[in-house]
């Protein structure tokens, strides 16, 4: 009765942090007026290996109704016909410049040297890193300088909306934002005082110029799989203010085409935890399991196995009530599937699973695979 007290009471703060960090999160409106003058905006995209988003990202960048931009676009030596079809429709948009990637140096991943590469050849006051899998609404850029000056932001990142195309993808994708959202305080590290690092995703970056180079660019953080964590972490190390907000109105990203991309996604974010503290790591899991995942096998013992007292019945269900309400807010506020809410211990079954194959990869010093290139202790990439 105590363990489950303590599980119930849990929750309960949990749900507290979600409601304040959604009530707190500023959203991308559509009808922000234009800085006058409208600075340069340099729009960076990495591109490897990207022929399927590729065309679909850069139709979306041409009808951006914001009247001061560049288009750069950085093939990072793929294998398939990114390259051509960038060129091909750069012919017709003298906005665009394509890019030629360096080959890879030793001790750099690879999408931050294709960043860096992107951000030397960039003009524009203000640099915006997307990433090749998103889209954007015509208002993206006006709204998100907007907000940028708006809120005196060093960087400003935040949640995209993101899609999915299969029924795995449906139930597992949702769970990442559920995790962050319930776990981390938002809505505290924003509005203190204090500089402290926020959260930044990388299919969204956007900087002053003077402060991206101020940091060191991306060569600061040239050997960290979760590259976009760390320049939040070198943003806020400097004294800057980073800024995390709801990007979802005018930014989507298609992450995985296929379960297997989705998987070895998961691997590569969980990998890096295990990089950096194996016991972070384990302390996190064991709280997912009996914050998250624990209470359904509980409702079902109590429910078809034993039977228990009512009182012990009833905060089991209060439980997964709460887990289930906090699935219902995030999935609203983001447009994900509603199927993911009935169906989250799957999700959560499948992080789990990639946390363990994670773990064993570090464990015998495998690495993780990312577009077809291996990184591992040898390749000094954490």
């Amino acid at each position: 009765m105590l363990f489950q007290g303590i599980i119930a009471a849990g929750l309960f703060l949990c749900l507290l942090n979600l409601t304040l960090n959604l009530k707190n999160l500023k959203t991308l409106r559509r009808g922000e007026k234009l800085p006058e003058p409208a600075p340069l905006v340099s729009v960076l995209v990495p591109a490897r290996d990207e022929e399927a988003n590729i065309a679909a990202c850069l139709d979306s960048l041409q009808k951006q109704d914001y009247p001061n931009y560049e288009i750069l676009v950085l093939d990072d030596n793929s294998t398939d016909g990114t390259g051509a079809i960038v060129q091909s429709i750069a012919t017709g948009d003298s906005r665009i410049r394509p890019l030629q990637g360096e080959p890879l140096p030793e001790g750099w991943t690879g999408k931050s040297f294709a960043c860096y590469q992107l951000a030397e050849e960039a003009r524009g006051s203000w640099l915006l890193f997307v990433d090749a899998d998103t889209t954007h609404a015509p208002h993206m850029l006006r709204s998100a300088l907007a907000q940028a000056l708006r809120l005196n932001s060093s960087l400003l990142s935040g949640f995209p909306r993101q899609l999915a195309n299969s029924l795995p993808q449906k139930i597992a994708i949702p769970v990442l934002y559920f995790i962050i959202l319930t776990w981390f305080p938002l809505w505290w590290l924003q509005r203190s005082k204090r500089t402290r690092p926020s959260l930044a995703i990388g299919q969204f970056l956007l900087f002053p110029r003077e402060e991206y180079w101020r940091i060191g660019g991306h060569e600061a953080v040239k050997s960290r799989i979760l590259e976009d964590v760390w320049l939040g972490v070198e943003i806020s190390r400097h004294g800057g203010r980073q800024v995390a907000v709801d990007l979802s109105p005018a930014v989507a990203c298609n992450m995985y085409h296929n379960v297997g991309a989705m998987f070895e996604g998961f691997i590569k974010w969980i990998y890096s935890v295990a990089s950096l503290s194996p016991v972070a790591l384990t302390i996190m899991m064991a709280a997912a399991y009996f914050f998250y995942l624990a209470p359904f096998y509980s409702l079902w013992r109590e429910l078809f196995v034993v039977v228990g007292s009512s009182e012990l019945r009833i905060i089991v269900i209060s439980q997964v009530g709460m887990i289930l309400f906090m699935r219902w807010l995030v999935d609203s506020r983001f447009k994900e599937p509603f199927i993911s809410v009935f169906l989250h211990p799957l999700g959560l079954s499948f992080l789990f699973l990639s946390a363990f194959y994670a773990v064993c990869r570090r464990a015998v010093g495998a690495g993780v695979r990312w577009k077809e290139r291996l990184y591992s202790r040898e390749s000094s990439v954490e």
